[in-house]
């Protein structure tokens, strides 16, 4: 791919925001394939979900093994040249029943040999805290000026200090 220098025309606190102003390029006629969103200082943030048991690790490890142990007993069932469908569903039903029995299992060895250490399930995700919108240098005056008409309806956006007093909160920084 072609790398071409690239300027933030606007930043956002949202990713809403950052989108919206991307969806108004494009309905102004904007090429917006020399546009991308830009998510910055990125932290990754893990949700503590409950308390995690030997029953609860059972059941987690059973999910797991559910979907995959049906899907191959689904695919091992259309094989069988007389009766794919009846044979399909019988084996992706046993499957599903052994996949669980072994997920159960395996959720239940991982569990005890963490030994108590990690007692808690979760959920990670990665957030950060600030949308820059940037666009190919020889765009990217013309991108400025046609988000100096974008209605500010959808919040605060923020910049890095670059901010016009005249201009909306939610338009473009001039970087």
């Amino acid at each position: 791919m072609n790398e071409q220098a690239r300027r933030t025309i606007a930043s956002y606190t949202t990713y809403r925001e950052a989108e919206r102003a991307v969806d108004h390029l494009s309905d102004q006629g904007f090429p917006v394939e020399r546009v991308a969103i830009l998510g910055q200082d990125v932290r990754l943030v893990e949700q503590v979900t409950g308390r995690m048991g030997l029953g609860g690790a059972a059941l987690h490890g059973a999910a797991s093994g559910a979907l995959p142990g049906a899907l191959i007993g689904w695919i091992f069932g259309l094989l069988n040249w007389l009766d794919p469908v009846v044979s399909g569903l019988l084996l992706a039903l046993y499957g599903l029943i052994f996949g669980a029995l072994v997920g159960a299992l395996l959720g239940l060895l991982v569990h005890a040999a963490q030994r108590g250490r990690r007692d808690f399930a979760s959920v990670s995700f990665m957030q950060p805290s600030r949308y820059d919108v940037v666009a190919d240098d020889a765009v990217a005056d013309e991108a400025v000026r046609l988000l100096a008409e974008l209605p500010s309806g959808t919040g605060t956006g923020t910049s890095s200090g670059a901010w016009k007093g005249s201009r909306p909160r939610s338009g473009p920084a001039v970087t």
